[in-house]
């Protein structure tokens, strides 16, 4: 197994990142740039000097354009890099149907690399059903993962996409307040069919958890 530094492994998940959900492959200046705008004040040079490194290790190739390229072999592992999120049950993306369970569903298996400044332990999963938030590319049988909402936290939800509890049912819409009394949950989709959730602010609801990402799943194994 090659032994790398905490910074060559952040970079090497942060290209298998980029080519994972941008089915392109990035140059040293984009995976600089995209590093810059998440907060880090690594220079364009130190960036270089990694990636120069983890191609002299063999785990990465670039060609003559500069892009950059994995090399997919057994003598790299990060297991220390994934963690578990629990699922748990159905959330609907059309009317609030699906009953949220208490009792966890299962675990899936994620790099800390695509939740970077989240608290892994307040992170959760549900399962999508429905089409009212394919605007957002939440569609049908992905997995969303959340963060966990604390009221006490003080964090703002207004037009922040929500899983919300009413009267034991989940829902995934995006909270917008309108008006002292009225809290609307909207739906976000092609589908003309979906209108909005009204409700009071008195009435029985719970804020699950605050949308992070989503996870396509476009093939079920039978």
């Amino acid at each position: 197994m090659q032994k790398l530094t905490s910074k060559q492994k952040d970079i090497l998940e942060i290209i298998r990142e980029y080519i994972n959900q941008k089915k392109e492959n990035p140059t040293s200046y984009r995976i600089h740039k995209d590093l810059v705008s998440n907060g880090s004040k690594d220079s364009l040079k130190s960036v270089m000097q990694v990636i120069e490194a983890l191609e002299k290790k063999e785990l990465i190739k670039r060609d003559e354009n500069k892009k950059i390229y994995v090399i997919e072999n057994d003598s790299y592992a990060n297991l220390k890099n994934i963690f578990s999120v629990p699922v748990y049950g159905l959330a609907s993306c059309g009317d609030a149907l699906a009953y949220a369970e208490d009792n966890v569903d299962g675990f899936l298996q994620i790099s800390k690399s695509l939740f970077r400044g989240s608290n892994s332990a307040q992170l959760f999963a549900v399962k999508t059903l429905g089409d009212s938030m394919d605007k957002e590319n939440i569609n049908d049988g992905d997995y969303a993962i959340f963060e966990k909402y604390d009221y006490a936290s003080g964090k703002e939800l207004e037009g922040k996409i929500v899983v919300a509890v009413i009267n034991g049912m989940a829902t995934i819409k995006r909270y917008k307040k309108v008006s002292n009394e009225i809290i609307g949950l909207f739906p976000h989709s092609t589908n003309n069919f979906h209108q909005p959730i009204f409700i009071h602010k008195t009435d029985s609801i719970l804020i699950a958890g605050i949308f992070k990402k989503v996870l396509p799943v476009k093939y079920v194994s039978l």
